[in-house]
């Protein structure tokens, strides 16, 4: 059974000069339901499918399967996502023993960045980059299902 472990946290600062790889992400949502969400996923030259179970109040762990698929099935699984596909360019950055995601958002999203980093344990230590902002693990509006709905742009009408 497969897990993730993930904190959140937005950016206050340069993170790009410190990236070693990028790539473009599209993605969009199958299925959302408050038990799980069925993510399509376009990332860079390949395809994936992945299936989470909806994160728990105040819990950091949830069930993740994520299966590589053929990008032309990804690419025309897109099409029967719900409104709003995701968008973004993911770098990669190292420090310490541990690699962060930082996702620089466009079209709706755009303005937002968000560093993910996965952990092996909930209480499991890590070095935090200078760029590191605020911690948003656990707000739901930082999560991409939520943003596919209720786009970074649209939040001042919320």
């Amino acid at each position: 059974m497969g897990y993730e472990i993930e904190r959140k946290f937005l950016i206050k600062g340069d993170f790009k000069s410190q990236a070693y790889k990028s790539f473009r992400i599209k993605q969009g949502y199958l299925s959302l339901s408050g038990v799980s969400v069925i993510r399509v996923r376009v990332k860079g030259e390949k395809g994936y499918i992945t299936v989470k179970s909806a994160l728990a109040e105040g819990m950091l762990t949830r069930h993740e399967w994520e299966y590589e698929i053929p990008v032309v099935d990804a690419e025309e699984m897109l099409n029967l996502c719900e409104e709003g596909i995701i968008d973004k360019t993911r770098y990669l950055i190292k420090a310490g023993d541990h690699i962060f995601e930082v996702d620089e958002f466009y079209g709706e999203n755009e303005g937002l960045l968000i560093a993910e980093v996965e952990l092996k344990e909930e209480n499991e230590n890590f070095e935090r980059p200078e760029w590191l902002g605020a911690e948003v693990t656990g707000n739901v509006r930082y999560y991409n299902s939520f943003l596919s709905i209720h786009p970074f742009k649209s939040w001042s009408k919320l």
